[in-house]
């Protein structure tokens, strides 16, 4: 009996965090880099820097894509949509002081993307700096386990365990489905039975409509992608090309942007 479409794309994808993560965790960017930046239309005052690979370009593009077209779906990517254009700005940056000098991040990840595994964790260690914050965006786009991981991820948040939920599943071989989410939640002591029910909960399903319809506002594909102030990554980028766009960002005042956008 031939193997179905979903259970192929999961091989693939297993298959590509295996590979891939042990490769680009430890190969140096090779490529000679320029940092050109292109003005965007729309948002207005945002730019874009095109990067790397991304797992967009690796994997089948319809995998993950949500069929419901319903009409109750549709309203709510609406008034998601309404909120972006509303302030932006507040949906790119959550819960990140704009006052403060560092400057703001936004990392868009999906739990099975290789190349976010790699990037995830040098943005984390370069957040402990006092030039960066790092506001981290659910992304799922490969799949049900990767809509699952996303949204065990936020109901962890509202045990105030993301970082550490986060930061180990981005960190393990093991691919994040239903029972391995399970024995990490026991892991690091987060109630299951709240767990499950912050998972369907309104506040979850809004987050993630937020950084999805955010992801639409700046025409992102693919994982992983950053916004480093108002410059706009799509794919992998290296260590040196965002400390370039971030002393960038700080030298031009990237904050103004966020009055215009």
């Amino acid at each position: 009996m031939p193997m179905d479409r979903k259970k192929r794309s999961t091989l693939m994808t297993l298959g590509a965090i295996v590979t891939a993560y042990a490769g680009l965790r430890h190969l140096p960017n090779l490529r000679a880099e320029k940092l050109t930046l292109e003005p965007m239309n729309s948002p207005r005052g945002f730019r874009r820097y095109v990067a790397g690979e991304s797992t967009i370009a690796n994997f089948d593009p319809f995998i993950g894509l949500d069929a419901d077209n319903s009409p109750q779906k549709r309203e709510a990517l609406r008034r998601a949509d309404d909120r972006v254009a509303a302030d932006i700005c507040a949906l790119l940056y959550p819960d990140i002081d704009r006052a403060e000098n560092a400057v703001p991040m936004a990392s868009f990840s999906d739990y099975y993307c290789p190349y976010c595994r790699v990037q995830t964790e040098r943005l984390s260690d370069m957040s402990k700096t006092d030039n960066i914050s790092v506001a981290w965006h659910e992304l799922p786009l490969l799949g049900d386990n990767s809509d699952l991981a996303a949204k065990a991820a936020l109901a962890a948040k509202r045990q105030d365990a993301y970082v550490a939920f986060h930061a180990h599943l981005m960190n393990t071989p093991f691919a994040p489905t239903r029972a391995y989410l399970t024995r990490l939640s026991n892991d690091l002591g987060i109630d299951e039975t709240k767990s499950r029910s912050d998972m369907q909960s309104p506040s979850v399903l809004r987050e993630l409509e937020n950084s999805a319809a955010v992801s639409r506002a700046f025409g992102l594909i693919g994982t992983p992608a950053l916004v480093i102030g108002r410059t706009v990554i799509q794919g992998k980028v290296s260590d040196n090309m965002i400390q370039q766009i971030v002393a960038l960002e700080q030298e031009e005042g990237w904050s103004n942007v966020c009055a215009t956008a």
